[in-house]
């Protein structure tokens, strides 16, 4: 488990089913500054040479599936001593607050085999591809076989929640790939923590021995000049902020691919419908509230803007009911969060003196903030600040989205139908029922892609 050695963590990489200790090299965690020590990276250590198969190439899917269903049962926090060890140190390094970080490490394991075949089955159509070569014959008479062939991957783990690193390792472990993880700085112990519940299992499981888990400052260009090559890897597989996805996609070249999931923001459209009494608009806004406040606003999912079909007065009693809903303990938010960068406070300052184009709801206490102004504001929304702007019809929300609008939240839950296709248009991935923004579908495309399709190599053994 980590541990704290004069008042620094030292936190273990995980390398092919070993767990390495060590002190070689310091590093600060992202939102505090606090520091932690890792070991030094020996490179060809963390995954086979391409001369070699790799250890799960040839195992069959359903095994694999066997395998994370076992580990997945073994990672309930109340008796998982490597998760218990990991909640601790996380909350050493996160701005979330415990009862919100045990939520999250508590949060049901939506992983079955039921689950995870009905994925790769939409996934892929024919589960035969995973495991070996399948005939395909094409209307002219030509005979082809075809295999999703297990690839090489890095991963830069995402961030901002300390178990998004559970999805990227079954990922990577469905497609029987070699998986080399780059942990991130806000939460560099959860990922070692499940591998390390799977090396109990089985240490010499082909699984186990397919990924490395490991901590390098993201952008060091002596790991990742090394590392980011078709030499040794097929593709990269980033979660990040603009600049780290934007020094990602600079290795990008023939051999060696970008699966980006690049940062996203969010945003809602509420219908008129909202104010058919006070007792509907409570309830929207309770949704809207709980969708805004995901991990204090620093999940993708959670929207920035609100737009609402209605009059001024009528966004102005919204935004009224919306700031002290911000303020409510929720299951993964807290009611005061991370006070308001200074960037926002003085914009918003500036906006005291513009009612009544412009009005601001709340204080710069961490409780929540919200902006009503005829658009969108010109900075970025964030913790817990929302900026809600009224319009004449919903369709006219549909100009501010972009190809960076990843989910977008609707109430009424039918009148999403009249903004979909346009909102597709623009560019955007996903629309919801407001209120569902941590709630998806499984086997659906995640990001505009299905992830696992993009991530397998497909090739062809063509008999033409």
């Amino acid at each position: 488990m980590a541990t704290v050695v004069e008042s620094k963590i030292r936190v273990p990489h995980f390398v092919r089913g070993r767990v390495v200790w060590g002190e070689e090299r310091e590093y600060q965690s992202r939102d505090f500054g606090v520091p932690f020590v890792t070991p030094a990276l020996t490179m060809n250590e963390l995954f086979p040479p391409r001369s070699e198969p790799g250890p799960a190439f040839d195992m069959p899917v359903s095994d694999i599936i066997d395998f994370i269903v076992e580990a997945s049962s073994r990672l309930e926090l109340s008796m998982n001593p490597y998760l218990q060890e990991s909640l601790e140190m996380t909350l050493k390094v996160s701005p979330l607050p415990r009862r919100v970080v045990e939520n999250t490490f508590s949060r049901p394991w939506f992983v079955n085999r039921e689950a995870l075949f009905y994925r790769l089955e939409k996934t892929f159509g024919n589960l035969a591809l995973l495991d070996g070569w399948v005939e395909n014959n094409d209307p002219f008479g030509s005979t082809s076989r075809i295999r999703a062939f297990p690839p090489r991957l890095v991963h830069m783990l995402a961030g901002n929640s300390p178990t998004a690193c559970l999805m990227s390792i079954i990922d990577g472990a469905l497609v029987k790939g070699i998986n080399l993880y780059k942990m991130p700085s806000s939460d560099p112990f959860t990922t070692v923590a499940v591998l390390r519940t799977m090396s109990d299992i089985d240490p010499d499981h082909p699984v186990v021995r397919s990924i490395s888990a490991v901590y390098w400052r993201g952008g060091d260009a002596s790991v990742e000049n090394v590392l980011y090559r078709s030499q040794y890897f097929d593709k990269l597989v980033a979660w990040g902020g603009g600049e780290a996805i934007t020094n990602a996609a600079k290795y990008v070249g023939p051999g060696f691919q970008l699966i980006s999931f690049d940062p996203k923001v969010s945003m809602a459209v509420i219908g008129q419908e909202a104010f058919a009494s006070e007792e509907v608009l409570a309830e929207v806004v309770d949704l809207a509230a709980e969708d805004a406040t995901l991990f204090n606003q620093d999940a993708c999912v959670a929207p920035r803007q609100i737009f609402v079909e209605g009059s001024v007065e009528q966004a102005d009693r919204f935004c009224e009911l919306l700031c002290a809903a911000l303020g409510v303990d929720r299951a993964f938010a807290s009611a005061v969060g991370p006070l308001p960068p200074a960037e926002i406070c003085d914009a918003v300052d500036g906006m005291r003196w513009l009612e009544p184009d412009y009005r601001v709801f709340g204080e710069f206490d961490g409780r929540g903030l919200v902006v009503r102004s005829p658009e969108p504001v010109d900075f970025h929304p964030t913790n817990k600040t929302v900026n809600v702007i009224p319009v004449e019809a919903m369709i006219d929300a549909v100009r501010f989205a972009t190809v960076a609008t990843q989910t977008v939240g609707v109430f009424p839950t039918h009148r999403k139908m009249e903004l979909r296709d346009r909102l597709a248009g623009m560019g955007v991935q996903r629309v919801i029922r407001l209120g569902n923004a941590l709630r998806g579908t499984i086997g659906g495309p995640s990001d505009g892609m299905y992830p696992l399709h993009r991530m397998v190599n497909w090739v062809t053994d063509d008999y033409a």
